[in-house]
């Protein structure tokens, strides 16, 4: 008897779409570091994770695809306190935005997290408790948020935010 070895296989397991993204298992993770000066010295910093909302992921898949355009490069500051949401679309209190430099740097792999960094120059007193990236000067569709306790800043102060998003 003879043997063909490729009627011996096991037929292929069929996966569905949804089946096969979730075993890549891609991710997008972000980290937020807030840096407070005041007379040009750090005063305070602070290291957060942060919550992709859902309008983000959504705008992340369409500029993969070429569907969308509107490239994330604003981080805002705000003064709201509600825990983010992943249904948040906007700063509860937004005060200030501002077009943020960004670069991709290396975290696991080469390139595979895009860095934004942006100074805030302050003219009035705030309690800063969170912060978005977004993808206008005004309005817009935010990609994450996060809250922190406060950050008191007076007139002359700065908050340099460095907010990276690792693909994972």
């Amino acid at each position: 008897m003879v043997r063909l070895p490729f009627l011996s296989r096991k037929p292929e397991k069929k996966r569905d779409i949804n089946e096969a993204i979730k075993a890549d298992n891609i991710r997008l993770k972000d980290i937020l570091i807030v840096e407070h000066y005041r007379n040009g010295k750090k005063i305070d910093e602070r290291v957060v994770e942060n919550l992709i909302v859902s309008v983000g992921k959504a705008q992340v898949s369409g500029l993969i695809g070429g569907v969308v355009t509107g490239t994330f490069g604003y981080v805002a500051l705000g003064t709201g306190t509600n825990a983010p949401a992943s249904t948040d679309t906007a700063l509860q209190s937004e005060v200030v935005r501002v077009a943020s430099t960004n670069s991709r740097v290396t975290t696991n792999v080469t390139n595979d997290t895009l860095q934004l960094q942006a100074t805030f120059n302050f003219t009035a007193s705030y309690a800063i408790t969170e912060a978005g990236i977004f993808n206008a000067s005004t309005g817009g569709t935010m990609l994450a948020r996060q809250t922190f306790g406060a950050i008191n800043v007076a007139s002359g102060d700065s908050i340099v935010i460095t907010w990276k998003v690792v693909v994972t």
